[in-house]
């Protein structure tokens, strides 16, 4: 995919759609094609890292042991201790899966991270992702692994054939947003059987306008 003709796209963009009083967000949507979603391994499930941030960070919650609770404390957003797994209710795990985006876990006490919040995590799609890189050892250091899932987006395929996600916002700059585009772009490509082949279109949208076409 081109660059500019994605530049010459984000203009057209902000340009038809109505100004709002805050900075919308912008989603990229790619329509895939040819992609039997039974078979696993045309299941797309990817993290990838962006050039630039995408405007909202994601909130993170560390679930540890000794070993990384100064770390955790330190660098996230909020820590749970293994000693405190047993006190939460079921309540206080649906709560914390709400509030929170992402969950790092200590790679030694995963069986009870999964013990405790697997039943409620697991459906939402919040356990700890080891693709994702949120399965860590006790000696980590946590703060390079925090900035890079601030950059990073998901790209999943679940009953449809389609992937979407936040990109940025709408008041950054369109290079930035072009470049982030294009990582995206270019990973999903890689990651499809067929390649260029799999995809239908490729879309861009704000919060509140319709989408138009990129591809």
């Amino acid at each position: 995919m081109d660059k500019q003709l994605i530049l010459s796209k984000l203009k057209e963009l902000k340009e038809r759609s109505k100004k709002r009083k805050f900075s919308q967000s912008i989603d990229l949507i790619v329509n895939l094609q040819q992609l039997d979603l039974k078979k696993p391994e045309n299941k797309i499930d990817i993290f990838i890292p962006l050039p630039h941030d995408k405007g909202k960070k994601p909130k993170i919650c560390g679930l540890v042991d000794n070993e990384l609770v100064k770390e955790s404390r330190e660098n996230l957003d909020y820590t749970i201790t293994k000693e405190e797994f047993r006190t939460l209710s079921n309540e206080q795990i649906k709560k914390l899966s709400r509030e929170f985006d992402l969950f790092i876990a200590q790679a030694n006490i995963m069986a009870d991270v999964a013990k405790t919040f697997g039943r409620i995590f697991g459906p939402k799609g919040k356990m700890p992702n080891p693709k994702a890189g949120c399965v860590v050892p006790g000696n980590v250091s946590l703060k390079p692994l925090k900035e890079r899932l601030e950059k990073s987006v998901r790209l999943q395929t679940k009953n449809e054939v389609i992937v979407k996600t936040l990109i940025g916002k709408e008041s950054m700059n369109d290079e930035e947003l072009a470049d982030n585009i294009l990582t995206l772009y270019n990973s999903l490509l890689s990651s499809l059987p067929q390649e260029k082949n799999n995809i239908r279109e490729v879309l861009i949208k704000l919060t509140m306008s319709a989408p138009i076409k990129v591809e």
